[in-house]
Formats: C-alpha cells, sequence, structure tokens
C-alpha cells in the first residue's frame, strides 16, 4: 500500500512539474499567490481562535495583501489595491494587435493584417506562430516573440524553431517611426491628458510585469520606456 502511494505521489508530481513547465509565468505566480493568501488566511483564522491574537492579526494583514486587500485603503480593511481594475494596454504594429491585462499580466493578440487577418494568435500553436514570424516586419516578430515567451516558457530552446527568435526582445523598432501620443496612452493604458504622477504610476506597474530580470520581455518593456518618455516630454514642454 506504501508503495501505491509513492508511485501516485512521484507521477502527481511528475505532472504537476510538466504543467508549471509549459505554463504561463504570470499564471503561475497569480496561483502560488493566491493560494498562499488563503493559507495564511486560514492559519490566522485558526490562531485566532485559540486565543494568539499576537501572531493571528500580522499573519492575517500578510495573507489579505497577498489576496491584493489592504488595511489601508479608503474604504476600511478589505479595500483593493488595485487603482484601475481591468485597466489594459494595446500595443499595435503592422500584423499584430496585442493587449495586456494589468491585473494578470496575460497577453493577448490578433493579427490584423495578411493572410490570417482577424484571427487570436492563442488559434495557433507554437510551430505554426514561429512560422508566421518569418512572414513578419521586424517590428510584429519582435511582438509576437514577447507573445511567445508569455505563452510558450522556454521556447526558444525549443528545436522546433529552427533558431527564429534567438535575438528576440532586441529587434527594435524602426528608426524612422516616432511613438505617438495616442499610442503612448494606449500602452501604458491611460485616458488622453493623463498627469505625469499618472504615467510615472503606469509606468512603474507595468515595468514590474515586463521587465527583463522579472522573466518579462524586453521589447515590449521598451515600448513602455518609450510611451512614458514621450508623454513626459510632452508635460515638461
Amino acid at each position: 500500500m506504501t508503495l501505491i502511494a509513492g508511485l501516485v505521489a512521484v507521477v502527481t508530481l511528475y505532472l504537476v512539474l510538466q504543467m508549471l513547465r509549459t505554463a504561463n509565468p504570470s499564471v503561475v505566480a497569480r496561483g502560488v499567490k493566491i493560494g498562499g493568501g488563503v493559507a495564511a488566511l486560514g492559519v490566522a483564522a485558526f490562531v485566532g481562535m485559540r486565543g494568539e491574537l499576537a501572531v493571528a492579526i500580522p499573519l492575517g494583514i500578510f495573507g489579505a495583501g497577498l489576496l491584493g486587500w489592504s488595511p489601508f485603503g479608503t474604504s476600511g480593511f478589505f479595500s483593493r489595491t488595485q487603482q484601475s481594475p481591468g485597466r489594459t494596454s494595446r500595443v499595435r504594429s503592422q500584423f499584430i494587435d496585442m493587449v495586456l491585462d494589468h491585473d494578470s499580466g496575460d497577453l493577448r493578440g490578433q493579427i490584423i493584417a495578411g493572410e490570417h487577418q482577424g484571427r487570436s494568435l492563442d488559434e495557433f500553436g507554437l510551430t505554426q506562430l514561429v512560422g508566421l514570424a518569418e512572414t513578419f516586419d521586424p517590428e510584429s516578430r519582435a511582438l509576437l516573440e514577447s507573445y511567445l515567451d508569455r505563452r510558450f516558457a522556454g521556447w526558444r530552446e525549443d528545436p522546433k524553431s529552427n533558431g527564429a527568435g534567438r535575438q528576440g526582445g532586441q529587434v527594435g523598432r524602426p528608426a524612422s517611426s516616432k511613438m505617438t501620443e495616442e499610442e503612448a496612452y494606449q500602452i501604458l493604458g491611460l485616458q488622453a491628458g493623463a498627469s505625469a504622477d499618472e504615467i510615472s504610476r503606469a509606468h512603474r506597474s507595468l515595468m514590474k510585469k515586463l521587465h527583463p530580470d522579472q522573466g518579462g520581455s524586453t521589447y515590449l518593456a521598451s515600448r513602455v520606456n518609450e510611451a512614458k518618455d514621450t508623454l513626459l516630454h510632452r508635460h515638461r514642454s
């Protein structure tokens, strides 16, 4: 019986590791954060019922923080720290319209030109998307590679990629193409006329999700930086 239980545990662990290897990193991180928050609140409730409030209160605050709640919000303890739920950023190129969800960090993309116009990137597998990248302009290719980094962790080491994207995220925006203010607002997920403080806050929030040191995209991080510089230059002018 012990041997069977051990085999089941090994198989389960293997399957979980396989899922984590191919899963979207932002989804995994969000799941771990939510799970930790629920566990912390559960332990805090248990300890609190035993009268150990000195342990239960800080543990409860920690768990609530993991779930996105703040004790210092304007509406009491259970007030979301998210200032703009549902905010998104949009980055467009010649072939792709990409949307980043600020809350989850998920990327959704749609092809807006060419043979597959109107189709979602989610409809294609890795091999198909790598093949499409070869037909795109450099900017669209860099944007697609950012999507692949989120959806297919480790795809650059996959032999099926045939070497495509080995310098992903380093493909620059054409030097002759200058970002407009409208595009900058869309990238930062802001309304036209946003203040300098709002621009800086949106930039910091996005960079936490997109910075290469955090497993994000070099290309998208560069576009976010460019959007901030474009709008702050307007404020300084």
